[in-house]
């Protein structure tokens, strides 16, 4: 929940609003308290909708729909004003993770748990249908558990609202990966087609992963309109067959939401136990209910301080359900998780006496990606060391490292520790792109600023709080260098591109991207081939690459992979431009490939020990860790140093406001949320780039990137990649 802006009203139609839960591009939802205690949420329409006549009927004829919603597994409608100056709704307030939010952090439920949820789903859904509305965004944000049960919230009201003002536009209204194929296509989706989104849900839950995949938009859509869903992993009979009828291509062929109560064998347990969900889930909810519960008191006065409201009495049953749930496991369920490694000063830099304030280092240390994580860690430290050399600032940073090793199941883990931890005014990571996408919700809740220098990928999933920083060009910004380098010549006309899919996400939105923008920034060609994961033998697909008259070749995929195709281009005499994602660049594609590595070239987001600008921290780096730094270090330098520029700018301004002030309050320790807005607001000049945010997105502002080539079985740094000319 955010803090209440100065625009913000203090009261809606009874409620005393506490806080920001969200916001869209229809409203603002906030939460609020009755007179009487009970807590909702509240959207609050904006102005230049409220003034729209075709929407406020709209507006009005589906808040009268909603109302007659009858489900315990769908928020019930309690008050809403629609002829107001800017028209609300409030809902029953439930103070539970969402869907998503639980897979993220522990990763597929077991099958029974999805049956359940997918039965009471299915009966939410069937009431939001027999109230006449159709819901056309059920996902996991929308799904809220409890120990009870799930709750499907903003059934109809965005959602219809949504779709006046973006059809007109062309726009698809919902949520890619989540939509069934007619809403893809842009045509309009009725009943059944939240049974196909439920079908998405269900097996979101039970692997881990949307059954159309990640990535672009457009590729999304496409899968979804033309492919089978991916549902490996999905090894029940039962539960393969649900879902297949659900993902039915044809809206016909879908079993409505009425008779999927039927089709569905588990159900909930009578009364509001917590045992059709596993035990880690239960905490999971319980830590959230609770701090979502710790709310400030309301209208307290000098001469009395009574205690705050009960909280609505269901939401009380619930609290002391799933807590007496955690207490049942084990007394240690609310444990923090100690993933610290053990170091000889207890984790922290710095010198003694005097405030600290600790960035926190969230990085694979023992994982698949442990050398950019040990290489970003040394950058943070060094950054640090030359921060508390000064003598000018009122406080001395210190240093915390914990380790995800690469499992996006402990990154949240992880992530929960840092924003616990009141000293952690920031954090540097994490290294990889799923640890990242895992560890969001807990950061963004906090809104606890993360700023990753390594994880690519071209879109996180939008938080509330903002906290979230991608301080390196996605995999789709490096595509602007990549076909630059390659295209930009006069002995090149078609690229070929092979996206292998043993590289996973990295590969494919890196090999898609390329293919996309190539006409788009030169006049030249592209001829793109996919393999499937797990292809070994590439003389087919190379012999038809180079059969069209590629006269270049960009490889997306892993370094096994790179080595094969490097080796029969090698047999084939192949001289034309070679490149690779940066992600083969490694001792295992110059081992395997050999010879053959010799003039490929790459695209990398990282900077090299050998450039001009990072000749003073190179040194330092020798001089305290023995070696020269290594792939993602200076960048991790470099925003640690642009993060302790921002704390002591804040520091000092506390510091004189303080001073001015006859009544001075507080210890001047920057708030997290200040922080974040500070960053989001820096330009920094840093080793390897110049750091600012986009405002909307807080990605890194532009496509700066090095080139490397094989030379003599090394990697040689060859300079800035270059731009096309002005």
């Amino acid at each position: 929940m955010d803090d209440l802006r100065p625009t913000d009203p203090a009261r809606i139609g009874g409620h005393r609003l506490l806080g920001r839960l969200g916001a869209g591009g229809m409203g603002v939802v906030y939460l609020g308290r009755t007179d009487a205690g009970a807590l909702a949420a509240i959207k609050v329409i904006l102005p230049e909708h409220a003034g729209d006549e075709d929407f406020r009927t709209r507006f009005r004829r589906e808040a009268e729909a909603a109302r007659r919603v009858d489900s315990p597994w769908a928020v019930s409608v309690t008050a809403a004003d629609t002829e107001a100056e800017r028209p609300w709704l409030a809902t029953e307030f439930v103070p539970g993770p969402t869907l998503f939010d639980v897979v993220a952090r522990r990763g597929p439920l077991p099958v029974r748990s999805v049956a359940v949820l997918g039965r009471l789903l299915a009966r939410a859904l069937a009431a939001v249908h027999a109230a006449g509305l159709v819901h056309r965004d059920v996902k996991p944000g929308n799904v809220l558990l409890t120990a009870g049960g799930p709750q499907l919230i903003d059934f109809g009201i965005a959602r219809a609202a949504d779709a006046t003002a973006l059809t007109a536009t062309g726009l698809v209204v919902g949520t890619p990966g989540f939509l069934p194929p007619e809403q893809a296509s842009g045509n309009t989706a009725g009943p059944a087609g939240d049974v196909f989104s439920l079908g998405c849900l269900l097996a979101y839950a039970a692997t881990g992963r949307p059954p159309f995949g990640g990535g672009a938009v457009d590729a999304v859509l496409y899968r979804t309109v033309h492919d089978a869903p991916d549902l490996d992993g999905v090894d029940d009979a039962p539960l393969r067959a649900l879902l297949d009828r659900c993902l039915a291509k044809d809206p016909g062929e879908r079993p409505a939401a009425a008779d999927l109560d039927t089709l569905i064998a588990e159900d909930a347990p009578a009364g509001a136990t917590a045992d059709w969900l596993p035990e880690d889930v239960v905490r999971i909810i319980a830590d959230r209910s609770a701090a979502l519960l710790a709310l400030p008191d309301i209208d307290a006065t000098v001469t009395e301080r009574p205690g705050p409201p009960d909280p609505a009495p269901g939401r009380r049953r619930f609290l002391l359900l799933a807590a007496g749930g955690a207490v049942v496991l084990g007394a240690g369920a609310f444990a923090a998780v100690r993933l610290t490694r053990d170091e000889p000063d207890g984790g922290g830099d710095g010198t003694p006496g005097g405030r600290r304030l600790i960035i926190g280092v969230h990085a694979d240390l023992t994982g698949p990606l442990s050398a950019a994580g040990r290489a970003q860690e040394r950058g943070v430290r060094l950054a640090v060391d030359r921060f508390n050399s000064l003598d000018d600032h009122p406080f001395r940073l210190a240093v915390k490292v914990l380790d995800d090793q690469g499992d996006p199941v402990r990154s949240a883990q992880v992530a929960e520790e840092f924003a616990r931890d009141p000293e952690v005014v920031a954090v540097i990571g994490p290294t990889g792109d799923e640890a990242a996408g895992a560890a969001l919700a807990a950061y963004d809740e906090a809104a606890l600023p993360v700023l990753t220098v390594s994880a690519l990928q071209i879109a996180f999933p939008a938080r509330a709080n903002g906290s979230f920083f991608q301080a390196a060009p996605s995999y789709a910004s490096l595509s602007f260098p990549i076909v630059n380098r390659l295209l930009l010549r006069p002995d090149v006309e078609r690229l070929g591109i092979l996206i292998d899919r043993s590289g996973g996400q990295t590969a494919y939105q890196a090999g898609y991207t390329t293919n996309l923008m190539t006409p788009q920034l030169t006049t030249g060609t592209t001829h793109p081939r996919v393999v499937p994961a797990g292809t070994t033998v590439f003389d087919p697909v190379v012999t038809d690459l180079l059969s069209h008259r590629s006269d270049a070749l960009f490889y997306a995929g892993d370094a096994a992979g790179a080595s094969r195709v490097a080796r029969i281009l090698a047999e084939l005499s192949f001289t034309g431009p070679r490149m690779a994602q940066h992600t083969v660049m490694g001792p295992e594609f110059l081992k395997q490939a050999g010879a053959a590595a010799d003039g490929w070239e790459f695209v990398a987001p990282f900077t090299d020990a050998s450039a001009p600008a990072a000749a003073t921290f190179a040194a330092a780096h020798r001089k305290r860790f023995g070696a020269a730094p290594a792939a993602w270090s200076a960048e991790a330098y470099d925003v640690t140093g642009l993060v302790a520029r921002e704390l002591a700018a804040l520091t000092e301004t506390a510091a004189r406001e303080a001073t001015a002030s006859a009544t001075p309050s507080g210890d001047g320790r920057p708030t997290r949320s200040a922080l974040t807005a500070a960053i989001a607001g820096a330009r920094y000049e840093g080793i390897s780039r110049t750091y600012a945010f986009d405002e909307k997105r807080q990605q890194v502002i532009g496509q700066d990137a090095h080139l490397y080539r094989v030379e003599k079985g090394r990697h040689r740094y060859l300079g800035p990649a270059p731009k096309p000319k002005s």
